[in-house]
């Protein structure tokens, strides 16, 4: 029978134990990417607004959520490039050449994404979590903790999807309203105003460009 020895350790000491370390943070770095991705970039907001404009048009199943998702993810990727790129040339590619720290890596890949956060974060939302936090009062950005940052960051961003999305919904809800009421003064209770309503809502944002307004609106609302 073959022998299994297991050593922890090596020769060089503490060395090959921080090695294992890294690896293992890594990997759960890398288990947490979708959430990360939720948390900390505009994705939010994109996908909430597609859902909204989804919706508005009267077919939920339409486009299908893996079309939404895979437009939001690539609308994702294309407002948050540049601050990617900054994290790889400032964090990723010094840390790999053994040019800085872990943590002045992660000190400096940190910088760029809360830059961009506290850009699209209200201060009544920062102010929120602070005084919940029961923290002094900064006196800079830079003061901010990161803990503080992402919460704020995320309900400043459902705030605005939500507003975004009400302004998608509001023509389509008064289409409704014109055919519904069309249909009752013609005696047509029983018909579905929906039934109706779908081709001219279809129609109209058909002829209105929708998908190119959406995301036009979507990209610039990032300061892109």
């Amino acid at each position: 029978m073959p022998s299994v020895r297991v050593q922890v350790g090596g020769p060089e000491g503490g060395d090959s134990m921080s090695v294992g370390v890294q690896l293992l943070l890594l990997l759960t770095v890398l288990s947490l990417v979708p959430a990360i991705l939720m948390m900390v970039t505009s994705f939010i907001r994109i996908a909430i607004v597609l859902s909204f404009a989804r919706t508005a048009i009267g077919m939920p199943s339409l486009p299908p959520n893996q079309i939404v998702l895979g437009l939001a993810l690539f609308l994702t990727v294309f407002v948050m490039a540049p601050v990617w790129t900054e994290v790889n040339d400032t964090a990723l590619q010094p840390f790999l050449k053994n040019e800085i720290s872990m943590d002045d890596a992660m000190a400096k890949g940190s910088a760029p994404l809360r830059s961009f956060m506290l850009k699209q974060t209200r201060e009544r939302d920062l102010g929120l979590f602070i005084s919940l936090g029961r923290l002094e009062q900064p006196n800079t950005p830079d003061d901010v903790p990161l803990y503080v940052i992402i919460p704020s960051f995320m309900i400043s961003e459902l705030k605005t999807a939500f507003q975004m999305g009400f302004l998608i919904l509001l023509p389509f809800v008064v289409i409704d309203m014109v055919v519904s009421s069309a249909l009752m003064s013609m005696g047509m209770m029983m018909l579905p105003p929906t039934t109706i309503s779908l081709p001219f809502k279809v129609l109209l944002f058909v002829m209105a460009d929708g998908w190119y307004l959406i995301s036009r609106s979507l990209v610039t609302s990032f300061g892109a």
